[in-house]
């Protein structure tokens, strides 16, 4: 009987030279640890760990390696280490804090809105505590949860009844599917409009079963052509408010109060998607006025839908208001328990709702109104603070300084609207060749910890400074970690 043949001088480095803890070793150091993440993650991390050191170690031997080169053994600490930096890489949150300069206010990619304080500790109330989300107090019965807010939203429109479902898109969805399903409707041209995302009026039309009918051209549309395209088979008059685009020069639009008019003439509701949704007049602050909730109800409107977070200022929903009998109507819908929203934004929703019934002071407790109506003067000044802060991590690569520019409001609102404002602007100091400078610099600032998002433009990287309201100090705090 032959005896095995000898493992090669190599393989016998190899196996003498990786020596590492075992698991249970590690576990009894990993104590804190343990109790703070369980031991089944514990080990399992342990164990990911352990294999790693020893594939890197069987790495190093392939070529020959002599056993002097490797002959190290990670101690029980280090593979402590490793697996609380795994620990902590795996924690991470994806959904992080940033600070937004980019001089759009309501940045769709990056969040729209930001609640204000009553909002949030009313979020936190609803998110630790059972609630009455569909429970009637008075009555001890199963409730409805658009009672937490109709009342409010009808005195704030002049409505006669609402309901919420979780965004604009989703509103005039349910509205089409239940108002017009099989059935047309009558869209002026112009306003066919696309919004983020390439969501588009005729694409949603579509979805939800209705057949759209256009009439007009797309920058001139009569009251004629809405009466021309009526017929037997029209369910619906639409007007989308077109808050994302201006058409200008040889124009003309039909309004509301006509279509509105029109439509009870014929016994055909008629629709508004106002998009944006303001509840008041925006002139009264100094920005370009836009049309409210409670003049397209004013104005004959028989439904109308808009965004919570957008000009409204409040969380993600998509809220529709009208005559009772149609809300009612609605509401019957089994798509509407698909749309529905849940605790927390009927939560957050409330209470900024509630604000706007002292809209003089809404830009003192609003926070999207307060961002938008910021004076450049207190930009100017953290500028003046900022620059040379900024400079000095930069070194003389480039030069900052604190310069004039121009915010928008954003997701839709106000297209042609700007605002004044004041930020940093970053170049290549004169001389200096870099490569990919801006790309980088971009790239630096958005990979900090709490990462800072700006624009590009004309060979300049700018970071308005009219969203850091408040947060001066945490921005400065981790500009000694930028490396571009």
């Amino acid at each position: 009987m032959t005896s095995a043949a000898p493992a090669s001088s190599d393989q016998s480095v190899v196996r003498r030279m990786v020596r590492l803890p075992s698991v249970d070793k590690v576990l009894q150091e990993a104590g804190e640890l343990i109790a703070l993440h369980g031991r089944s993650r514990i080990v399992h991390h342990i164990q990911a760990v352990l294999n790693e050191m020893r594939q890197a170690a069987l790495a190093q031997t392939v070529d020959g390696t002599t056993a002097q080169a490797v002959n190290v053994a990670p101690s029980v600490g280090e593979v402590i280490e490793h697996v609380t930096q795994k620990l902590a890489l795996q924690d991470r949150s994806n959904l992080k804090k940033m600070f937004n300069l980019t001089g759009t206010v309501l940045h769709t990619n990056l969040g729209r809105a930001l609640l204000p304080d009553v909002a949030i500790k009313a979020v936190v109330d609803a998110m630790t505590s059972a609630t009455n989300l569909e429970f009637d107090l008075e009555t001890g019965k199963r409730g409805d949860r658009d009672d937490l807010v109709e009342e409010l939203l009808c005195e704030l429109t002049g409505a006669e009844a609402a309901t919420i479902v979780n965004n604009n898109a989703a509103a005039v969805l349910l509205l089409l599917n239940t108002m017009a399903m099989g059935k047309e409707v009558i869209v002026s041209r112009g306003e066919l409009v696309e919004i983020g995302g390439a969501f588009r009026i005729p694409d949603i039309m579509q979805r939800a079963g209705a057949r759209l009918r256009e009439t007009g051209s797309t920058n001139r549309t009569h009251l004629t052509d809405y009466r021309h395209a009526i017929n037997a088979d029209t369910a619906l008059l639409m007007k989308v408010h077109c808050s994302n685009y201006v058409i200008t020069g040889f124009t003309k639009s039909v309004e509301l109060s006509e279509i509105s008019a029109l439509g009870r003439e014929h016994n055909i509701p008629t629709a508004v998607d106002l998009g944006s949704g303001t509840l008041i007049d925006l002139e009264q602050f100094g920005l370009v006025r836009e049309p409210t909730v409670r003049e397209a109800i004013e104005a004959g409107a028989d439904l109308v839908t808009f965004s919570g977070d957008k000009l409204l200022g409040g969380p993600q929903a998509g809220i529709i208001v009208g005559r009772a009998d149609l809300i009612a109507q609605i509401k019957r819908n089994p798509l509407k328990r698909a749309l529905r929203v849940g605790k927390i934004t009927l939560a957050a929703l409330e209470p900024v709702l509630a604000l706007y019934r002292s809209p003089e002071l809404l830009t003192q407790r609003l926070t999207t109104m307060r961002l938008l109506t910021r004076p450049r003067s207190d930009m100017q000044q953290e500028a003046q603070t900022l620059a040379p802060l900024v400079q000095n991590v930069l070194g003389d690569a480039y030069v900052v300084q604190g310069e004039e520019m121009m915010s928008q409001v954003g997701s839709g609102a106000l297209p042609v609207d700007q605002l004044p404002s004041y930020g940093l602007t970053i170049r290549v100091a004169p001389g200096r060749k870099l490569s990919n400078p801006m790309g980088r610099l971009e790239k630096a600032f958005r990979q900090l910890p709490r990462p800072v998002i700006g624009r590009i433009a004309n060979e300049t990287f700018c970071l308005d400074l009219r969203c850091l309201d408040g947060e001066q100090q945490s921005f400065i705090d981790q500009l000694t970690l930028l490396n571009p």
